[in-house]
């Protein structure tokens, strides 16, 4: 059960306290998401009281402030970037959705943001970021040096390449520990905390996350997480994890859009960490008030709700952000569209990823704006003959996250884990997939050109890219669905699952 945190007690006199306040993944969540939780003004408001009640704060965002509803959609981070220094945070750290709409734009907005802005393993030395980043930033509270360090995620695979020209990755686990190692030895901080965009699990095989890059350290005290969208609540024996010399390392994240923030009590005589979080719900109302703020918003919250009430259709079930149900409903409805969109008659099956399925469907009405928060990316409809062989690695890949979004012609059974994942069975349209035939496969251009680490995909003959975003054809999708008279449906059993 979450700890409601918003009021900490100062400590004696004996020791001073900090309080890290951490917040990641709000993916534009500027209003409370469809369960109620979270919202800009509740995280303000909580943010502010802990302020009221603390004598020493710094407010940490770990990445991901941006992507997910028609704020980003429609305006581009205008609302979010502003909302930043507008809440005092004090540092900020990349999400790898900062740069969904190209390093350019998001260099312009971070250059008016006064927070420290880190990252020790991504070098902007060639890039329009040159001198608005710094990889470490260090604070003294109550005579303790405490240095704070930004570590990104590798973007290969994950972010688009035309997004981030002239960046270059370097190793973030290495990075990490050499930052830390610094910090301690040559600044002679007291204390060092990563602040981390890589997120709790490794973003794939061969790669690390927050738990394993703190079981290797020597150097590093405590970790502010984001990426994987893990809740990890007090008492999770996840936020506690042993260094490679036996010593405790706090670590935690508040899985997304921005529901909970973390509050890190840190004792700056002993470095013990208390680590709690607050519940942003509606007892948070009363103290949310703040007028000039509201004031600010209401043009974009107008447009938004304008988008949000235009009803296009009706859905007879509710279905979450990326489960089965929504993965199928996703897939087929593509299938049904594809032909007539690409002009190719006969295509053997459809793959998405269902990380782009940013919001819920409820039950009722479909509108507009959901639609367009539900499928925010500017991804372009495509269509692949690829070979057997290719198509059995990327359907592997997508096993090693646990299977991914495919149509109903598909059936797929693996075994397996990480690295040693397999493929058991493998059918489209009821046939064993040979590895020397070929299939013509209906996707995504993110996917096609190797993101989600789908490479093999994109080896065969790319025979249609499409020029619009595919929201804009999921939105006529429901349009076409309510002249039909049919309504939103899908299965609830998996295509693709574990033996």
């Amino acid at each position: 059960m979450a700890v409601l945190v918003t009021c900490v007690a100062v400590p004696s006199m004996q020791a001073e306290h900090l309080i890290v306040i951490g917040a990641n993944d709000t993916h534009s969540q500027v209003e409370p998401a469809s369960d109620g939780l979270g919202g800009l003004f509740r995280r303000r408001a909580a943010m502010d009281e802990i302020r009221r009640n603390n004598k020493n704060v710094i407010a940490v965002h770990a990445g991901d402030a941006v992507q997910g509803t028609l704020y980003f959609s429609m305006f581009k981070g205008e609302v979010e970037y502003a909302s930043i220094d507008s809440l005092g945070y004090d540092i900020i750290v990349l999400g790898n959705h900062e740069f969904d709409n190209g390093i350019d734009e998001l260099a312009a907005h971070y250059k008016k943001i006064k927070a420290a802005k880190l990252s020790a393993n991504y070098d902007f030395s060639n890039t329009p970021l040159a001198g608005v980043m710094q990889p470490y930033y260090i604070k003294s509270v109550a005579g303790k040096r405490i240095g704070f360090f930004g570590i990104n995620v590798d973007p290969k695979g994950l972010i688009s390449d035309d997004k981030y020209p002239g960046m270059i990755y370097l190793d973030n686990g290495e990075v990490a520990e050499a930052t830390a190692k610094y910090l301690k030895e040559v600044q002679k901080v007291d204390f060092t905390i990563m602040v981390s965009h890589i997120g709790y699990y490794p973003e794939a095989v061969g790669q690390v996350g927050d738990s394993i890059i703190a079981s290797r350290s020597h150097y590093i005290d405590m970790i502010v997480g984001a990426h994987t969208h893990t809740l990890l609540q007090p008492g999770d024996p996840r936020t506690q994890v042993k260094n490679a010399d036996g010593k405790i390392i706090t670590i935690g994240q508040n899985g997304k859009w921005g529901k909970y923030i973390a509050t890190y009590d840190i004792d700056l005589d002993n470095f013990t960490v208390k680590y709690g979080q607050v519940k942003l719900d509606q007892s948070l109302d009363a103290k949310a008030n703040y007028p000039a703020m509201a004031q600010w918003l209401a043009p974009y919250k107008f447009k938004v709700d304008s988008v949000m009430n235009n009803v296009l259709g009706t859905s007879v079930r509710a279905m979450g952000d990326g489960d089965i149900p929504s993965q199928n409903w996703l897939c087929d409805a593509v299938m049904e569209m594809m032909p007539g969109i690409s002009g190719i008659n006969k295509i053997d099956g459809v793959i998405m990823n269902k990380g782009g399925i940013r919001q819920p469907m409820p039950k009722g009405d479909v509108s507009e704006g959901l639609m367009g928060s539900m499928f925010p990316f500017d991804n372009r409809f495509m269509v692949v003959e690829v070979k057997g062989s290719d198509l059995l690695e990327a359907l592997r890949v997508m096993a090693t996250r646990g299977g991914d979004a495919v149509s109903k012609e598909f059936k797929v059974e693996f075994a397996g884990e990480g690295e040693n994942t397999r493929i058991v069975s493998a059918k489209l349209n009821g046939k064993k997939i040979s590895p020397n035939k070929t299939y013509k496969i209906g996707s995504i251009d993110y996917l096609i050109n190797g993101g989600d680490h789908m490479e093999a995909l994109g080896k065969g003959a790319k025979l249609f890219a499409d020029t619009v975003p595919y929201g804009n054809h999921m939105k006529d999708y429901i349009k076409m669905l309510t002249k039909q008279g049919r309504v939103v449906d899908a299965s609830d059993v998996a295509r693709m699952y574990k033996k």
